[in-house]
């Protein structure tokens, strides 16, 4: 099912986590903090909406990177329901595409609770201070991939925020499929 993230709410500090990443290592948002922002990305491995734009998230975290902002990947799905979300199947599809950024589970679905993400992909750009500026899409991709001339709005305004500090006021959210939470979790947000 196909649901919108909220607007961004300007200011909220990004939570610290301490994921276990396909290489092996936890890491900290500490670890993948840039001097100039940082972009956490809820994504996974099944998602059509993700699959569709999977190779404009890895050049625009290359992009980023270069300008010093720091990019994560985080899978907060049921791998028991979705198993090609496993950590495996992440592995070898990071190994894949050769992702640029350290890509997290997320098995406890704490963090993706603590975001309060709701889709994959759903993006959260914060400045340098850690304080979110960007909740919004990476560009006009739906199920499909854009026109390759399409606006690169990710990209723009995590520049913006790595200039100015602050995020455009005007933002379109990102539309992706639903996180797929455990049972457990899922009842527990009711």
């Amino acid at each position: 099912m196909a649901v919108t993230a909220p607007i961004c709410d300007f200011g909220w500090k990004a939570v610290d986590f301490n994921l276990l990443g396909i290489d092996g290592k936890r890491c900290r948002l500490a670890d993948v903090k840039g001097k100039n922002g940082t972009l956490v990305v809820f994504m996974c491995n099944h998602c059509p909406y993700v699959k569709a734009v999977i190779d404009r998230i890895i050049r625009d975290a290359r992009d980023l990177q270069s300008h010093g902002i720091g990019v994560a990947g985080i899978n907060v799905n049921d791998a028991v329901q979705y198993p090609e979300d496993s950590y495996e199947n992440m592995q070898r599809w990071a190994r894949e595409k050769n992702f640029p950024f350290p890509y997290l589970v997320d098995p406890s679905q704490e963090v993706g609770h603590k975001y309060g993400a709701v889709c994959t992909p759903d993006f959260f750009g914060f400045n340098a201070n850690l304080e979110l500026q960007y909740r919004g899409r990476l560009d006009e991709s739906k199920k499909e991939a854009a026109s390759p001339a399409a606006r690169r709005e990710l990209y723009e305004a995590m520049l913006q925020v790595a200039k100015s500090g602050k995020g455009p006021a005007q933002q379109i959210p990102s539309m992706g499929c639903s996180i797929k939470w455990r049972e457990d979790r899922a009842a527990a947000a009711q």
